[in-house]
């Protein structure tokens, strides 16, 4: 079966989100929270991908990344997982389970697409009411004691259709028709992919 050709695009960022082993909260456990951000920065300082936004959750991890081009987004995975997994087990002295299998990504559209899944990693331990605000959760870059990787480029420069301004018709006197007000959508997003890692 062939690799996905997104996974292989070049500079294309990702929402990602991997969940632990049988639904765990394995990090729960500080110790363990700051080993997975540890190596979360450990692969980004190896220029193994851009890491833009993160959020450790007690039973799941939610990233926002851009692997390096000689980096695809699997072997990413592999890196953040298998090491956070041989870090905890080594420091534990236990042999568990830590990731469960695979995981599901999300390729960013636009600057739209990136700021609702900024907000999403942000909110996460609000929503479950681990915290107040966004700010006080450790485990997060929205905690702000982070240095992360800005937004590329292409992101900025790409903007949801629907906001984007129609040009001025090229041929004088000729007017555009009016869009059909039918309710039909002509497209739909793509879905959060399942893959193993």
């Amino acid at each position: 079966m062939s690799t996905p050709k997104h996974r292989t695009a070049p500079f294309s960022s990702y929402f990602v989100t991997s969940k632990c082993w049988q639904g765990r909260a394995v990090f729960q456990v500080p110790e363990n929270a700051e080993i997975l951000i540890n190596t979360l920065f450990q692969y980004r300082d190896l220029r193994a991908y851009l890491l833009h936004e993160f959020v450790v959750m007690p039973d799941h991890l939610h990233l926002l990344l851009t692997p390096s081009a000689a980096t695809s987004l699997e072997k990413a995975m592999q890196f953040i997982k298998g090491g956070s997994s041989h870090q905890i087990r080594k420091t534990r002295n236990q042999k568990m389970e830590i990731w469960q299998v695979g995981f599901h990504d999300w390729t960013i559209r636009d600057y739209d697409d990136w700021q609702a899944k900024v907000e999403y990693i942000h909110t996460n331990p609000v929503r479950a009411k681990l915290v107040q605000r966004s700010e006080d959760w450790p485990y997060s870059s929205a905690s702000g004691k982070f240095t992360l990787d800005p937004i590329p480029d292409k992101y900025l420069q790409l903007s949801s259709g629907a906001k984007a301004h129609a040009p001025a018709p090229q041929t004088p006197g000729l007017k555009p028709r009016p869009p059909k007000e039918d309710g039909s959508i002509t497209s739909t997003p793509p879905q959060a992919k399942v893959v193993r890692a």
